[in-house]
């Protein structure tokens, strides 16, 4: 393997231990020193840390599915999702730097919520926004690393577009409402 290519797997490495040890750092304190019924507001009618545990997946949805159904949606197919993830990334070189660092903040996010839904049977979320117009579910550093991700792999998506449509000559959107 080239210089170029270990320096991009010590890299998703980097990136993923870093996003992990940070999730698991903050679920592990809050479960630690935040009681369930706590609600500390941080940025008065905005964001608030508090302890909530949710047994399903995004906004507690399958929270009322039974075995071995939950276990099938909420931990086996994840992990299965994961695992296809790590192997694409590594296996990939040719994606970009954006889709490459946005797949691997899925991966350690995704990672991170199935390690506490497979040791506690729920993931620990703990933090709240409040938009005044609309509000967030509760949250986690996992979630963050999730959305995070998405956002670059969408960014990158998007750039490749705007630059392929130049190339052909053919304007976007944003040129034709100037």
């Amino acid at each position: 393997m080239n210089k170029k290519g270990i320096l991009r797997i010590l890299g998703i490495v980097l990136v993923l231990v870093l996003s992990i040890g940070l999730d698991r750092v903050t679920k592990i304190y809050v479960r630690e020193h935040i009681h369930i019924s706590d609600n500390i507001f941080v940025i008065k009618n905005f964001f608030t840390i508090l302890h909530a545990e949710n047994t399903g997946a995004f906004l507690s949805l399958g929270d009322s599915l039974q075995n071995p159904w939950k276990f099938i949606l909420l931990s086996l197919l994840p992990l299965l999702a994961l695992a296809f993830g790590v192997f694409y990334v590594m296996l990939k070189p040719s994606i970009g730097k954006l889709t490459t660092t946005g797949i691997v903040l899925v991966i350690a996010g995704g990672a991170g919520n199935l390690y506490d839904r497979m040791l506690y049977g729920s993931v620990t979320d703990f933090m709240h926004m409040n938009f005044g117009i609309f509000q967030t579910g509760v949250f986690n550093v996992a979630d963050v690393s999730i959305m995070i991700g998405m956002g670059l792999i969408l960014l990158e998506s998007w750039q490749k577009d705007r630059k392929a449509k130049k190339e052909q000559g053919t304007p976007d959107t944003e040129t034709l409402a100037a």
